[in-house]
Parts: structure tokens; C-alpha cells; sequence
């Protein structure tokens, strides 16, 4: 029987907040190994500042993680909240997580591995041009930072697209940073919610480990799916129209016809 009222509220209230805690455990738990050199380096930097070697050491053992652990983890967790955002809330959180690590292992994984070599890249370029060279170069180095934040903000979508497209890896590379681009103000929304969500974890670090992350991710894919829906109600418009205009092009062409065939039998006028 279905509770209504203050009760059916709160109970609903109640399965969001299990749904959410434990699917954010879950990733934290298969992220587990990426955080925990995240929080030792962290604590490096508040305690040996000077510690530069060990910092270094640390960046390589996050690039080295993150394409085995973090990306498959992280689409994992958005092929439990695109269950959600589609409107299927019962799913059994468990299951779906670890089919959706599982399905989308190797796709992640390479897509980590290009998203990790490109953020190396444009990182070790974005403090060589702002730190070593000259002033002239600086202009150079906020261009990089500018590359910087969209290929980060393109990760949502990637992501989005992993667990909702099936395509091959380059097509999902291309399309994430392609709809970054097309539809900024989404994907950067995306962004500026996911900020106020960690500044709150700032705050209470507690709500890092239960809640999050599944919300970023939630957040994430429901601006992801709004953007899809619109695209695909565009396009439909087109088509529509589209057809409209053939059959008015054909309706012509057969007025047109149906006047040649009638001049052709007709005789002709008297003077």
C-alpha cells in the first residue's frame, strides 16, 4: 500500500537518501585506491610544503591510477543515476553499478587514458608558458588554461555519453568536447553546481564519502540528458518540416503535371 501525505514524503525522502549514500560508497570504495593518494598528497602539502619529489611522485601515481580506477568507477556511478534521471528510481543500485563497471570498463578506461595524457600535456604547457618564459608568453599559457577547463567540463559528457550511446571511443571523445562547445551554458552550469557541491564538502568532508559525488554525477547527467532531449525535439522539427516542404514540392510538381497533360489535349483558341 502506498503511504500519501507527510509519510509517503518522507519515506520517499528516505529512499532517495539510501539510493544516493549507497551509490556514492560504491564509488568511493572502487575509487578507493586513486583517493587515498588524493588525501596523502593533500596532507603532504599542508605538512612538507618543500616536499617537491614526493608531490611529483604522487601526480604519477594518480595519472598511472586514474584510467584503471577512476573513469571506470565514475561511469559506473552515472549508469546508476541515468536509470534514475530516465525515470526508473527502483532500479537495485548494486546490480546496475557493477554492470554499468563492467560494460563500460574498457571504453572508460582508454577514454582515461586520453583525457589523463591530454591534461598532462596541456598542464605541463599552461606552467611552462605562465612560470619560465617570458611575459609575451603569458597570453599563450591563459589560452591553455582556457583548453583546460573545457576538456575538464567536457569529462561530464563524456561520461553522459559512455553510459547512453554506444559508439566507439573517438566518436565519444570528439562529441563530448563537440557538445562542450555547441552547448556551453549546460555543461558549465554542470560545473558551477559540482563547485558549490564541493565547497559544502569543504565544509562537512563527511558528506564526500555518502552523498557528493552521486550528486554531481546525477546533476551532471540530468543537464546532459535535457540538452539530448532538446537536440533530439530540434531534430525532429526538421524532419517534420522537411517532409512538409517534399510533399508541398510533390503536390506542385503533380499541379504542374496535371496542367502540362491538359494544354497538350486542349485545342487552340480561336482569334
Amino acid at each position: 500500500m502506498e503511504m500519501k501525505g507527510a509519510m509517503g514524503g518522507l519515506y520517499k525522502l528516505t529512499e532517495w537518501i539510501t539510493r544516493i549514500a549507497f551509490s556514492n560508497i560504491l564509488w568511493v570504495l572502487c575509487t578507493s585506491p586513486f583517493l587515498f593518494i588524493v588525501l596523502t598528497k593533500f596532507l603532504m602539502a599542508v605538512q612538507t610544503p618543500d616536499a617537491h619529489n614526493e608531490q611529483l611522485l604522487s601526480n604519477w601515481i594518480l595519472g598511472i591510477l586514474s584510467p584503471f580506477v577512476l573513469f571506470p568507477a565514475t561511469a559506473a556511478l552515472f549508469t546508476v543515476v541515468r536509470k534514475w534521471v530516465m525515470g526508473n528510481p527502483d532500479v537495485p543500485v548494486f546490480k546496475t553499478f557493477f554492470k554499468g563497471y563492467k560494460e563500460n570498463y574498457k571504453q572508460s578506461m582508454i577514454g582515461g587514458f586520453v583525457y589523463t595524457l591530454l591534461f598532462v600535456i596541456m598542464y605541463v604547457d599552461y606552467t611552462v608558458y605562465m612560470t619560465q618564459l617570458g611575459d609575451g608568453f603569458q597570453l599563450v599559457g591563459i589560452v591553455m588554461l582556457v583548453l583546460l577547463i573545457v576538456l575538464f567540463v567536457s569529462l561530464f559528457n563524456f561520461f553522459s555519453m559512455t553510459v547512453h550511446y554506444e559508439m566507439k571511443t573517438t566518436q565519444l571523445l570528439k562529441n563530448a568536447v563537440l557538445l562542450t562547445l555547441i552547448r556551453p551554458f549546460r555543461v558549465f552550469s554542470t560545473l558551477a553546481g559540482s563547485a558549490i557541491l564541493v565547497y559544502i564538502g569543504t565544509q562537512m568532508p563527511v558528506l564526500f564519502v555518502f552523498f557528493l559525488f552521486c550528486l554531481m554525477a546525477l546533476f551532471a547527467f540530468f543537464n546532459f540528458y535535457a540538452t539530448f532531449t532538446k537536440m533530439q525535439e530540434q531534430q525532429e522539427k526538421m524532419r517534420q518540416a522537411e517532409e512538409e516542404e517534399s510533399e508541398t514540392e510533390q503536390a506542385l510538381l503533380e499541379s504542374m503535371d496535371n496542367v502540362k497533360t491538359e494544354d497538350k489535349g486542349s485545342k487552340p483558341r480561336n482569334s
